[in-house]
């Protein structure tokens, strides 16, 4: 899971993959619309390599681009019940037993019998999570439980992308997790597949918001798979067949540039994914 999905924003120019050993690669999309790339290994190999660029060609465009419908304008609000019954597997929490929790960190934002601008709100949340938790890059497997990241008060992309998805689920709305990549003049050199929150707000669609950053998602950003949970969403997975100990080590080298990035004054935004 490592092609970049299109929309009205983003296209994806050319797409090349390489990969190190006699194998056959098939696509199929599953039921989010993800691309997936399975691959069938024909002989054991010593060493496998894996090598994906993409040339992206994308629109600038401001993220509050967009009108939520008068009915939901105001929190608190809920889905029409045609839209709530292919949203409920997205409203659904996943961390159950973390929801009182979650609850009395969100009373200062929202309580019972209080009303508030809805994009505010989730606005307020995701500052909030920027600005008073710790970024803290994790290389352990898996999510921490939103209980664990308000006690520790610090985390990584998927666990600030988890806390504010079961925010937004204990409050009703249905919420999805992003993993793809992200473009910053302030990131250089190598880096990390990222991950952020969308929310489903009527009249306005799938809104991504990212709690590492504290903004809603532009056109840096480029997302390559949606998920429910964040632990659906690897890179690359698969199954190791051969004696434990000749599994030695594996590296990531991941980098997004600019192609454009000589121009006084940029436009349509290029980048380039290795």
């Amino acid at each position: 899971m490592m092609r970049p999905r299109q929309n009205h924003g983003i296209q994806l120019e050319s797409c090349l993959f390489e990969i190190s050993t006699s194998h056959q690669l098939r696509w199929i999309r599953d039921l989010h619309e993800n691309d997936i790339g399975i691959i069938d290994f024909l002989a054991p190999t010593l060493e496998l390599v894996i090598h994906a660029d993409f040339v992206l060609k994308i629109s600038e465009d401001n993220p509050f681009n967009f009108v939520v419908s008068p009915e939901a304008s105001e929190y608190p609000f809920s889905y029409e019940q045609e839209l709530f019954i292919e949203l409920r597997p997205l409203i659904r929490t996943s961390y159950a037993r973390d929801t009182d929790r979650i609850r009395e960190w969100l009373h200062p934002f929202w309580h019972p019998g209080k009303r508030v601008a809805t994009l505010e709100l989730f606005q307020q949340l995701n500052s909030h999570i920027y600005r008073t938790f710790r970024y803290q890059r994790r290389l352990e497997k898996g999510v921490q439980s939103p209980a664990e990241t308000l006690e520790k008060n610090s985390g990584s992309c998927r666990d600030f992308a988890t806390l504010f998805m079961e925010a937004c689920r204990s409050l009703g709305l249905a919420a999805r997790f992003v993993s793809g990549y992200m473009y910053s003049l302030e990131i250089t050199g190598r880096m990390s597949m990222h991950g952020w929150a969308e929310i489903y707000l009527p009249g306005a669609g799938w809104i991504g918001f990212d709690p590492s950053w504290g903004i809603l998602a532009d056109s840096h950003y480029f997302a390559v798979a949606v998920t429910r949970h964040s632990e659906h969403a690897p890179p690359i997975s698969g199954t190791y067949v051969g004696i434990p100990r000749v599994f030695l080590k594996t590296q990531v080298d991941l980098y997004v540039k600019r192609l454009d990035s000589e121009k006084a004054i940029p436009s349509p935004l290029e980048a380039i994914v290795d």
